[in-house]
């Protein structure tokens, strides 16, 4: 399992996060909410390595990785889908799926990320920066699907999407995790991330301010308190 234990991290002299405690089980999705601001994206760059923590642990399989620089935890596979899309945008679709292959894999790496999104197979030989937003977010999730990770952090993926798109992104969330990958899941859709969740964490002003099963909370209450309502 992924834990974080104690967890303090911020920007510089500004702390963020104050002794966060959270577990992400294998095979399980745990939805991380709150409203903006809360650290939600900090505790992301923090738990794949991005920043390091002020204070406190970071438990992957049972060992600490604090520390660790990303790409080793990525070698150890922790893998982390950024806000913002993070994709190479002047590189082609098949270039960008082809840096995240191991050698001699990439043509059976090619065909896992066009099972999973078939719009990219039409894609191969374009750029990806010239593709839509939603077919953007396709190729990064892909692109972490192709590594076939034990651990995927994801920052507010269906963010900026049309709905439809949204429902093809989290029908692949669903598949990821039943092929035995454990989620983080950062989302707006406040309903929607705990349709799939097997765990919710609140956090807000840095603090978790409630942990336990999603059948514990309510989805209408943290609308109105963490988002504002309106998701």
């Amino acid at each position: 399992m992924l834990e974080l234990r104690g967890l303090d991290a911020g920007y510089g002299g500004t702390q963020v996060l104050r002794g966060v405690d959270l577990i992400v089980p294998d095979g399980s999705i745990v939805a991380l909410l709150g409203p903006n601001g809360a650290g939600k994206t900090t505790l992301l760059r923090a738990a794949s390595g991005l920043i390091r923590p002020m204070g406190g642990d970071i438990v992957l399989g049972g060992e600490s990785v604090l520390g660790m620089p990303p790409h080793d935890l990525c070698a150890r596979g922790l893998c982390h889908v950024p806000e913002g899309r993070g994709i190479f945008p002047s590189l082609t679709v098949r270039d960008n799926l082809i840096l995240q292959s191991k050698a001699g894999k990439e043509k059976e790496s090619i065909e896992r990320a066009v099972s999973a999104f078939p719009r990219l197979g039409e894609r191969l030989a374009q750029l990806a920066g010239t593709m839509s937003g939603g077919e953007q977010q396709m190729l990064a999730l892909a692109r972490t699907y192709i590594q076939k990770p034990r651990f995927v952090l994801l920052d507010e993926v269906s963010m900026g999407l049309a709905p439809k798109i949204v429902d093809e992104i989290f029908e692949f969330l669903g598949r990821l995790a039943a092929e035995g990958s454990a989620l983080l899941l950062v989302e707006q859709y406040v309903t929607r991330a705990l349709d799939v969740a097997d765990y919710v964490y609140l956090l807000n002003r840095g603090r978790v301010s409630f942990a336990g099963e999603v059948s514990e909370v309510d989805a209408d209450a943290i609308a109105a308190e963490y988002v504002g309502g309106g998701h």
